[in-house]
C-alpha cells in the first residue's frame, strides 16, 4: 500500500484530504507543521509527499528543498492558491513533480497522485525500459498544440505553459528563430480560458510602419487614401481572445508608444475615428532579439518591455532538446505525408545518422522543411540520404568551424568538471549547472570517451 505524507496547516482540510485518500487505498499520515513533517519524513518510508506552499513559520520552497535533499527521487505535489503562479514556477524548478491550485476536486487530486506514483515506479526500471515507456506513454503528438517531448527542456517548456495558461499575464516568448514560438503561444491560448475566442497572430516585422496603426487598430472609410471601407484592426479581431505579436522588436518607436497606450488603457481608436472601443485582449509577444539590450540602446521602450514581460518563456533550441529529434522527425513525417498525400514509412539508418550529426541551426522549422522536401522526393517507403539537401552534409563542417572556439571552451569545461568530481557525472552536471541528460548529450557530442 503506497504511503503518502500530507503537510497542511489547515487541520480540518488536511484531515478531510487524509480520509479521502485513505478511502482510495492509500496509507496516509498528516503533519500540520514543517518541523513535524521533516521528522516524520526522516523516520518513515514514504512514496509521495503532498504539501501546501503556504506554511506558518516556514517557507514552502525551502521545505521542498529539504525533502529533496533527503530523497531526491520522492515525488512532491505542491498545493497553491490560484494567484501563486510565480511560486508554483519556482517549486517546479526546485523539483516538484506537479502543482494543484486550490480549490480542487477530489478527482483531480487522485489523478495527480496516481501519476506521481506511476512515475516513481518507472524510476526504478532499467534505463532502456524507462525510455521505452516514456516514448509510449508520455509523448503526446497533437497538431494543435505541437509536440510534447521527453527531454528536460521540453518538459520544462510545457510545465511553464501549463502554469501560465490559466492566468491573464502578458507573456514574452524568447528563443532562436525556428524554435516554435508561435506554436508555444497557440498552446497557451488553447489551454486558457480564452480558448473559445480568436487567436490572432501578427508578424510585426512584416508590417510597414506607415500602415501599422491601421493594422493594429483599424480605420474608417475615407480616413486616408485607399481606405475604401471600414476595417477592424488586430486588437478588435482578437477581442476576448489572444493577440500574438511576433518579432515585436521590429516595431518603430512611434508604434511602440501606440501599443503601450492600448495595453494600458485597454481601449483603441480606429484611424479617422474619435470613438474609443474597449478591448479585452491577452497579449503574447515573441522575439529572437535581446530586448534588454535594445532597451539599453534606446531602440525599445523600457515601460513597454515591462508591460509585455509579466512572465517570460524561452523556447529551447533543437540542440537543447536533442532527445526529442526522433519524435519531431516522425511528427513532421506524418504531417508531410498528409500534406503531400504520400505514404513514406520512415528514415533509413544512414539518414538518421545524418540527422543526429547535424547541428540544426534553423531548429524545428529547418527540420520540418527538410523532411517535407525529402518526402516529396522519395519514391520508395524509406527516406534515403540521396534525397537530403547537401547542406546537411556540408553544414556540419561550417558550423563546427564557426563554433570552434565556443565548442572547444565548452568541451574543456566539461572535462574540468568531470576531473574535479572524480568523474561523477551527477556531481559534474550540478557543477556545470545542467541536467544529467544534457551532460550525457554533450559527452556524446564531443566524443568524450570517459
Amino acid at each position: 500500500m503506497p504511503r503518502i505524507l500530507i503537510i497542511e496547516d489547515d487541520a480540518a482540510f488536511c484531515q478531510m484530504l487524509q480520509r479521502f485518500l485513505a478511502k482510495k487505498g492509500y496509507d496516509v499520515e498528516a503533519s500540520f507543521t514543517a518541523e513535524d513533517a521533516k521528522k516524520k519524513f526522516k523516520g518513515g518510508d514514504f512514496d509521495m509527499v503532498i504539501t501546501d506552499l503556504r506554511l506558518p513559520n516556514y517557507d514552502g520552497i525551502e521545505l521542498l528543498s529539504d525533502i529533496k535533499a533527503i530523497n531526491s527521487k520522492i515525488p512532491v505535489l505542491v498545493m497553491t492558491s490560484y494567484a501563486e503562479v510565480s511560486t508554483a514556477v519556482t517549486a517546479m524548478k526546485k523539483g516538484a513533480f506537479d502543482y494543484i491550485s486550490k480549490p480542487f476536486t477530489p478527482e483531480e487530486m487522485v489523478m495527480l497522485v496516481e501519476n506521481a506514483l506511476n512515475q516513481k515506479v518507472k524510476q526504478v526500471e532499467t534505463v532502456a525500459e524507462s525510455n521505452e515507456k516514456e516514448a509510449q506513454d508520455k509523448i503526446t503528438l497533437n497538431v494543435g498544440n505541437g509536440i510534447k517531448g521527453i527531454s528536460d527542456a521540453s518538459k520544462k517548456l510545457h510545465e511553464y505553459i501549463k502554469l501560465v495558461a490559466p492566468t491573464d499575464m502578458s507573456i514574452l516568448i524568447t528563443g532562436e528563430s525556428g524554435t516554435g514560438k508561435e506554436v508555444t503561444a497557440k498552446s497557451i491560448h488553447d489551454t486558457s480560458k480564452r480558448k473559445d475566442f480568436s487567436f490572432v497572430a501578427v508578424d510585426c516585422g512584416a508590417i510597414p510602419k506607415e500602415i501599422a496603426t491601421s493594422e493594429f487598430f483599424g480605420h474608417v472609410k475615407g480616413s486616408f487614401t485607399g481606405a475604401i471601407e471600414d476595417k477592424i484592426g488586430h486588437f478588435e479581431a482578437a477581442n476576448g481572445g489572444t493577440l500574438f505579436l511576433d518579432e515585436i522588436g521590429n516595431l518603430s518607436y512611434e508604434n511602440q508608444i501606440q501599443l503601450l497606450r492600448a495595453l494600458q488603457e485597454r481601449k483603441i481608436k480606429r484611424v479617422g475615428s474619435t470613438k474609443e472601443v474597449s478591448v479585452d485582449v491577452r497579449v503574447i509577444t515573441a522575439t529572437n532579439e535581446d530586448l534588454v539590450e535594445a532597451v539599453e540602446k534606446g531602440t525599445f521602450r523600457e515601460d513597454l518591455y515591462h508591460r509585455i514581460n509579466e512572465f517570460s518563456i524561452e523556447t529551447p533550441s533543437l540542440q537543447e532538446r536533442f532527445e526529442d529529434l526522433p519524435l519531431f522527425a516522425d511528427f513532421f513525417l506524418d504531417k508531410a505525408n498528409k500534406s503531400l498525400d504520400k505514404r513514406v514509412l520512415g528514415f533509413s539508418d544512414e539518414t538518421t545518422a545524418v540527422f543526429n550529426q547535424y547541428h540544426w541551426p534553423g531548429n524545428l522549422r529547418e527540420l520540418q522543411n527538410i523532411i517535407k522536401r525529402s518526402v516529396l522526393l522519395t519514391t520508395g517507403d524509406i527516406i534515403q540520404t540521396d534525397v537530403l539537401p547537401k547542406e546537411l552534409f556540408e553544414g556540419n563542417k561550417k558550423v563546427e568551424s564557426e563554433n570552434f572556439s565556443k565548442d572547444a571552451y565548452e568541451k574543456d569545461q566539461i572535462i574540468r568538471a568531470l576531473k574535479e568530481t572524480n568523474f561523477n557525472k551527477s556531481k559534474a552536471a550540478k557543477l556545470l549547472k545542467v541536467t544529467r541528460k544534457t551532460l550525457y548529450n554533450k559527452i556524446n557530442l564531443y566524443n568524450l570517451d570517459l
